[in-house]
């Protein structure tokens, strides 16, 4: 019996994937959970296993196709195979061996938030003249941390004319956004009834090849969505920065006596372990910092768990894994978690689940160089700390001049939530845990 084997769903915001390799050819045996295609997502690049087993009938993707869920990928003969699939289908595939290295070379990127769904649209918007002045609380813009109730349709067609769907509110069913809402927005744009959001449309480029020869190269879609989100993130906050520097000769010394308890464990005790757990202690002190905006209900979320996205650099581009319920762990597991995220991260082994949830994000160039820089908030949170390279610096100590460790302390913020004063507050109270590491790990 042939079966066909589809894209199944992948979770929270893919709406599609392009082929990047299929990993098997007609004729070939294949068992349950075997990988069949490659799939870059805007979130990662995943191995899709099969739910079958049993040969391969026909190929339906080639590399380099775009598909949505569901896309038929392979006919499976399961005459001499197992004929029962998985409740589940997992999309990566285990983590192989590898030691554990500390996430450092990062650079900020915004957190890849939107969310995929595989129903047609099939509503329609009111006229224009039976829409209502002033929309109720149930069809009221969706919050920065829910999904936007809107088909992959609609999104598109937003993005075309450089709609924010936030912006928007809906008159479909349950609140949802249709093509018309975001019509009816543009009109209201036009005639100055509302203020545009987010980046208007490209400039027009000038013709380079005018002046010598040049080469153009498509954007990979990991690049695309940075590069959108980035955009919503620095037309949609107005940042603030504040900078800082922790004496940290202690905490490296802290660091050394205790990092071989971190090697038993098969990890790495980083300063950018110890630099988490500081951040929590600050986010303790002040929840501003641990929460995000809803701009149409004139809400700040203040949200009770502290999940820290860890900027990483990769070959594809940088992502942003985070490290769920960072208060409940100790340093140790700390350490293992953040060496085995990432390095699946930098493997393209991360799962888009690990992609998504963050309350807070931290980016270290501390081994690329440098000092102080301008880190760019991740929509939808509130604010970013960058870390810079750690250096000995004179420093007067009770009357003396002494070599001391500093580390530089970037923190960019919402200044709409969050004032200069706490910004300075928050920075302090990361400098005094720092300079602090047993009283910090204490509770204090």
């Amino acid at each position: 019996m042939a079966t066909e084997f589809r894209l199944p769903d992948l979770g929270e915001g893919v709406e599609t994937g392009d082929v990047v390799s299929v990993l098997v050819s007609v004729g070939d045996t294949i068992d349950v959970d075997q990988g069949v295609i490659e799939l870059e997502t805007d979130k990662a690049l995943i191995e899709v296993p099969s739910e079958f087993a049993g040969t391969i009938a026909s190929i339906a993707v080639s590399e380099g196709d775009s598909i949505p869920p569901g896309t038929v990928l392979v006919t499976i003969d399961e005459a001499a195979g197992n004929t029962e699939p998985q409740a589940e289908t997992v999309v990566a595939p285990p983590e192989e061996s590898a030691e554990p290295d500390p996430v450092a070379e990062t650079v900020p990127e915004a957190e890849v938030t939107e969310v995929a769904e595989t129903e047609h649209e099939q509503e329609k918007a009111p006229p224009a003249d039976e829409r209502p002045p002033t929309p109720a609380p149930a069809v009221a813009t969706p919050s920065s941390d829910d999904p936007i109730p809107a088909a992959p349709a609609t999104r598109r067609f937003a993005r075309e004319l450089g709609v924010n769907l936030q912006t928007v509110p809906g008159t479909g069913p349950g609140g949802r956004i249709v093509k018309e809402d975001v019509l009816e927005h543009v009109r209201d744009v036009v005639s100055g009834s509302v203020v545009a959001a987010g980046p208007g449309p490209a400039p027009e480029l000038p013709d380079f090849g005018r002046w010598g020869a040049i080469d153009r190269q498509p954007m990979p879609r990991i690049r695309q969505v940075i590069a959108r989100n980035l955009s919503t993130a620095w037309t949609q906050i107005p940042h603030v920065t504040q900078f800082g520097s922790a004496d940290t000769t202690e905490l490296e010394a802290f660091r050394q006596r205790n990092k071989g308890a971190a090697e038993a464990l098969g990890a790495k005790l980083t300063p950018t372990v110890l630099v988490l757990k500081a951040i929590v202690t600050a986010l303790k002190a002040f929840p501003q910092f641990n929460a995000s905006l809803d701009v149409a209900a004139n809400e700040v979320i203040l949200k009770q768990y502290i999940n820290l996205g860890i900027a990483v650099d990769t070959e594809r581009g940088l992502l942003v894994p985070v490290i769920k319920n960072v208060d409940r762990k100790d340093i140790y597991e700390l350490a293992v978690e953040l060496g085995d995220l990432g390095e699946r991260t930098r493997n393209n082994r991360v799962t888009p689940d690990e992609l998504q949830g963050g309350t807070f994000s931290v980016t270290n160039l501390g081994s690329l160089g440098g000092s102080s820089f301008t880190p760019i908030v991740n929509h939808p949170e509130v604010a970013i700390l960058g870390i810079g390279r750690g250096r000995e610096e004179a420093v007067v100590v009770d009357g003396r001049i002494e070599p001391r460790l500093m580390m530089p302390l970037c923190l960019s913020y919402d200044h709409r939530v969050v004032d200069g004063a706490d910004g300075v507050r928050f920075v302090n109270k990361l400098i005094e845990s720092l300079q602090n590491p047993e009283h910090m790990l204490l509770g204090g």
